[in-house]
């Protein structure tokens, strides 16, 4: 069977930080949803994304094609009920489509399908703060799946361990006098990982292949560390999608950093407000500030975007890609895409030089900065053109 993830009606939702990718393709928990998707299935998956996303994450149709809703979690029972479709059948959940089957050059009417209804809990992630808010709960799922049957690399004597059985250490990972405490959820420190003498971690926490967890660093969970990645200062319920550095002092919580980001030293960002009252974020699908239902929120931040050391965010701030912030008090809490500057005023970041900084960044940690990657550099930077000051 081939399978299809489809970016679904909350893609627009969900940037910055699906500017760059499909929504398969962000990290909740260990993996990322198709990386979920792929290990519940048995198979790997293709996209239907944004037509300028294509070359680089191509369709690949077949006779008989099941389409999946990338903005939901898998689970085992879903998986189960998607592997079972038949044609003309589709799977709902109260209204929201979460997987059809489709024959290839046969046009889709979803009105005619056999509806089957799936009663059981999901998560779907609707928003950019959806991520962050159920990363605990996707953690936990995905160290079952991973580590089922399988046995923890040994950890050294030097290390503070509670709740043993629920830290999972894969092969060759470097951590000496810390303190790992699974009491409240699941570890997991991925292949080649470094974690520095005195680091507490409080999971639920992941961190992917290469990534480094700096000395004293401070991780409340749940937080998640994309592969080649480095933190320091205090982390609390954030993802660092992947090749992101946040190596220095600073305090970092409820928030999301896109792939390929730098938070200099000793930033920081906000994430309550002084009154207590819910946090309002910027959103792209409606162009607008809008409330999040949430008492804690902090940063997005889309890919390949940095700061300057001492940079301050305020509560529920959004920045876009390829954005440099730097400067004294603090900036706007919606940064435009290929922004440059901070509170006292931006300008545009002109995309020669963004390409030019791109390249050495990736280069840095061995990645290919590839013409389809400029491409989408590219249409990021004269669709968002309107949300920057002319």
């Amino acid at each position: 069977m081939n399978y299809i993830l489809f970016d679904g009606e909350y893609r627009d939702n969900l940037l910055p930080l699906t500017y760059t990718k499909p929504v398969a393709d962000l990290r909740i928990g260990i993996l990322t949803i198709r990386e979920k998707w792929e290990k519940h299935l048995g198979f790997t998956t293709t996209t239907i994304t944004e037509d300028y996303l294509s070359d680089k994450f191509p369709m690949v149709e077949m006779e008989e094609n099941v389409l999946i809703n990338a903005s939901i979690l898998p689970t085992v029972a879903l998986a189960e009920m998607i592997m079972n479709l038949k044609t003309s059948e589709a799977i709902y959940q109260s209204g929201e489509l979460l997987a059809f089957f489709s024959n290839e050059n046969e046009e889709v009417d979803l009105n005619t399908f056999r509806t089957i209804e799936f009663s059981e809990d999901l998560i779907q992630i609707k928003h950019s703060w959806d991520l962050f808010t159920h990363n605990g709960e996707a953690l936990e799922a995905d160290f079952d799946l991973i580590t089922e049957g399988r046995t923890s690399a040994p950890i050294p004597d030097s290390v503070h361990c509670i709740n043993r059985g629920r830290i999972f250490l894969e092969e060759d990972v470097d951590i000496e006098i810390g303190v790992l405490n699974a009491g409240k959820g699941a570890i997991y420190i991925g292949k080649h990982a470094q974690v520095m003498e005195g680091s507490m971690i409080r999971g639920p926490f992941a961190m992917g292949e290469h990534s480094v967890v700096k000395m004293g660093t401070k991780v409340y969970g749940p937080t998640t560390l994309g592969p080649k990645s480095k933190i320091g200062g205090e982390v609390n319920n954030a993802i660092l999608s992947g090749y992101c550095s946040k190596g220095h002092d600073g305090y970092l919580g409820n928030a999301v950093i896109g792939e390929w980001c730098n938070l200099g030293a000793d930033s920081n960002n906000s994430n309550l407000k002084n009154n207590y009252a819910n946090v309002k974020i910027w959103e792209y699908a409606q162009e607008r500030f809008v409330d999040t239902g949430l008492q804690f929120c902090g940063l997005i931040m889309g890919d390949h975007s940095k700061c300057g050391i001492n940079t301050m965010f305020n509560t529920g701030t959004v920045v876009g890609v390829s954005a440099n912030i730097y400067g004294s008090n603090f900036p706007r809490n919606f940064i435009p895409s290929f922004s440059w500057g901070g509170a006292a005023g931006l300008k545009t970041y002109a995309l020669a030089k963004a390409h030019e900084t791109t390249k050495l960044v990736m280069n840095r940690k061995n990645e290919a900065y590839t013409e389809d990657d400029q491409k989408i550099m590219e249409h990021i930077f004269e669709t968002s053109s309107k949300y920057r000051a002319k």
